[in-house]
């Protein structure tokens, strides 16, 4: 008898008087969990994205959509950026405001060019307000993977509220499950066992959201 099945042997004793349950897999367990904690309004639900974004370190930004072009260009000049990486679909009125040179985020781009790059534009798909989480997941506006991991200065836009959820549960039903998804809390960052912070390690080291409201 190997480790195995001594293991097996002994979940089976400890099963051996539970009552036979044929329920399918999904009805099995009680899953009438919380799906959102406190109940907060669209504007406070906002607000507390806001919160949790700087407790990241995150730099958060509000504008109206008509400000967005002006906003995105002096975050921009204020990083220094001469080039910015420009995803398929993203509103090219955005950009407006800033004489970067824009890169199009094209699949034969390669990490030491992506790594030129100053800046990246994006949109995203959600974004969860008990977490600080931004979520991109591909769509018109928000690039590959990639793009999103490699440049050292990252700037999101989000729509609020519409794109503003309360927590992880709801900003789920809004995602496709077969789309490839990035979840982003806060500028990369990573500490070794003495708590030394080190920040740009597994994406960029600047993350601002931008959060727009208005059409």
């Amino acid at each position: 008898m190997n480790s195995r099945d001594r293991i097996l042997g002994r979940v089976r004793r400890a099963l051996a008087d539970v009552p036979a349950d044929d329920a399918p897999y999904e009805r099995a367990v009680d899953r009438g969990y919380l799906r959102e904690h406190g109940g907060l309004d669209a504007a406070a639900t906002v607000e507390l994205l806001a919160e949790n974004l700087a407790d990241y370190r995150a730099r958060v930004h509000r504008c109206t959509a008509a400000e967005l072009p002006g906003v995105l260009g002096r975050l921009l000049a204020e990083h220094g950026a001469t080039s910015v990486l420009v995803p398929s679909g993203l509103d090219a009125g955005w950009l407006a405001a800033t004489d970067a040179t824009r890169v199009p985020d094209v699949a034969e781009s390669t990490p030491a060019e992506l790594d030129r790059v100053d800046s990246v534009v994006t949109g995203c798909a959600v974004a969860v307000a008990e977490t600080g989480t931004i979520v991109l997941d591909g769509s018109a506006g928000q690039g590959r993977r990639r793009t999103t991991l490699v440049p050292d200065h990252h700037v999101c836009v989000v729509r609020v509220p519409d794109q503003v959820v309360s927590s992880v549960p709801q900003g789920l039903e809004r995602l496709v499950p077969s789309r490839p998804q990035t979840w982003i809390s806060g500028p990369s960052a990573t500490s070794d066992i003495e708590l030394d912070r080190v920040e740009g390690v597994h994406g960029p080291r600047t993350l601002e959201v931008v959060l727009v409201s208005g059409d």
